[in-house]
């Protein structure tokens, strides 16, 4: 189980990340998706640090991620894509991925910088709830309505301190 493994060996989520002799830290992330919900678009890894002039910065990984996508040439990841159907506001988990796993190491580490490091998973694109009331209700909604989202949720922070 990753869990296990992950309290045995690391960190847990809020926990301080000691110094290990100028190594770059492994991180482990493991999502599943909500049994009634979206599948998963991907997993990122979100790191802030503060330089030694005490400037704060902040850089996003695409750690893992559903499907044969590869980062272009800038970098990003392609969009999952997108199944909804708004006349009906459904959905389709015929994209993404049900769990998605990786062992990522900062390619970028500082052992000099203090930093954090969270977990931001993502869903593939669903409808918003404003899409949902306007089928339950019949209104109709304003022309820059945004009626797809992608829900995320955030794990608590691992802190680096040198």
């Amino acid at each position: 189980v990753p869990a296990h493994i992950g309290y045995r060996k690391g960190v847990p989520m809020g926990g301080d990340l000691a110094a290990s002799d100028g190594k770059a830290p492994n991180f482990m992330v493991y999502a599943l998706r909500d049994p009634i919900g979206a599948n998963l678009d991907r997993i990122q890894i979100v790191k802030g640090w503060m330089d030694a002039e005490g400037d704060l910065h902040e850089k996003v990984y695409d750690v893992v991620w559903s499907g044969d996508r590869q980062p272009g040439a800038d970098g990003k990841l392609p969009s999952v894509g997108n199944t909804v159907d708004e006349e009906a506001a459904t959905w389709s988990n015929s994209i993404g991925a049900a769990e998605l796993a990786t062992i990522w190491t900062d390619p970028d580490f500082d052992p000099g910088e203090k930093a954090f490091y969270y977990a931001r998973i993502l869903e593939i694109p669903t409808p918003r709830w404003v899409l949902y009331d306007k089928l339950r209700f019949g209104i109709e909604l304003p022309e820059d309505a945004l009626t797809i989202h992608q829900e995320r949720a955030y794990t608590s922070p691992i802190w680096y301190s040198p």
